[in-house]
This record gives structure tokens, C-alpha cells and sequence, in this order.
């Protein structure tokens, strides 16, 4: 339960800090850009969240298959 609740705010911390920089980003071309660059980055966020995610889980078995092979 708490590793659930550890990567959903994982995600919207993410999601959130890809909206501020995408509306910072977006703010410069006008209101539109900004609204726009906001989603768009929000999205890249999550996307990284999971991403980050799916390879700390990678990483992480194969540092339990490193040290399973040295304990043998």
C-alpha cells in the first residue's frame, strides 16, 4: 500500500512540475502557449514518472540477480 501511495505522488509531482515548466515555457509565445505548453507538460511528467519507475524496477532486479549469482 505504501509503495502504491509512494509512486502516485511520485507521478503528480512529476505531472506537476511539467505543467509549471511548460506554462513557463508557453508563457512566452502568449495565453494559448501557456495553456497549451501546461498540458503538454504534464504530460511529459507523468511520462517520465513512469518511466523513472519502470526502470528503477529493472535496475532493481538486476541488482537482486547480481546478488543472488555472488551469494552462489
Amino acid at each position: 500500500m505504501r509503495a502504491k501511495l509512494t509512486t502516485i505522488v511520485r507521478r503528480a509531482r512529476y505531472a506537476a512540475f511539467g505543467a509549471a515548466v511548460g506554462a513557463a515555457v508557453g508563457s512566452l509565445f502568449g495565453r494559448n502557449g501557456a495553456s497549451t505548453g501546461g498540458a503538454i507538460g504534464g504530460l511529459v511528467g507523468a511520462f517520465v514518472a513512469e518511466t523513472r519507475e519502470t526502470a528503477d524496477e529493472y535496475i532493481g532486479e538486476a541488482r537482486g540477480r547480481v546478488d543472488d549469482a555472488k551469494t552462489e
